[in-house]
């Protein structure tokens, strides 16, 4: 099994079906496929709702808390799943429309690897999409 599929195994049923729900929501909401969504969720935190990051990214979609100011909403909490998902999803938007529609800019942008190395991460996000949420 996949990384993300362990974690999500571990879900109760319900919790499964809610967190589904609410990535089809706010994927949708942000124009993103939401299976991408999943993908970036996968290879961000596999599906680790608590994941901390050594840089201090929160969350499933593991948003880093400058974010929190930037967009205007200081006070939310990105241990909430709704919030970190509006906000991933935002954030990934905004890096895609930044792009110019350039899937794998907008990737290591959201990852912060334009810089250093853009096409691994995006890879990684790909790799978990194909293998795991693509549909055939």
């Amino acid at each position: 099994m996949a990384g993300g599929h362990v974690e999500a195994a571990r879900i109760d049923p319900a919790e499964r079906l809610e967190l589904l729900r609410l990535v089809h929501q706010e994927a949708t909401r942000a124009g993103l496929a939401p299976e991408l969504v999943l993908a970036v969720i996968q290879v961000e935190s596999a599906f680790d709702r608590w994941a901390i990051s050594s840089a201090g990214a929160q969350g499933l979609m593991q948003i880093m808390p400058f974010w929190l100011k930037e967009i205007g909403r200081p006070d939310d909490n990105l241990f909430h799943i709704q919030t970190n998902l509006r906000m991933g999803c935002t954030i990934l938007r905004y890096y895609l429309d930044k792009e110019k529609g350039n899937l794998t800019r907008a990737l290591a942008r959201y990852n912060g690897s334009l810089h250093i190395q853009p096409n691994r991460y995006a890879n990684l996000v790909y790799r978990a999409w194909d293998r795991n949420w693509f549909v055939r």
